[in-house]
């Protein structure tokens, strides 16, 4: 007993090391990217639903456009 199972879900909500390495970016990187945290018990956490939207709004490798829709989903103006 003691022992827990391993987990075999996706955490909804993810440190900022986890969350990095699901967007397969570093932690300095995460810290600068336009992404919410919410907060739970003082700890600071990326939900992954949010993280998911970031990556679906960034563009696609040559895809031009003068705002991304990334940066419209969460108010970053040029």
């Amino acid at each position: 007993m003691g022992k827990h199972a391993p987990i075999t879900y996706q955490p909804r909500l993810l440190g900022v090391a986890e969350a990095a390495a699901y967007l397969c970016v570093s932690v300095t990187k995460l810290r600068e990217l336009p992404i919410p945290r919410r907060a739970l018990d003082g700890r600071r956490l990326y939900d992954r639903i949010d993280l998911d939207q970031y990556a679906s709004a960034l563009p696609y490798e040559g895809e031009i456009s003068e705002v991304s829709e990334c940066d419209s989903l969460f108010g970053v103006r040029g």
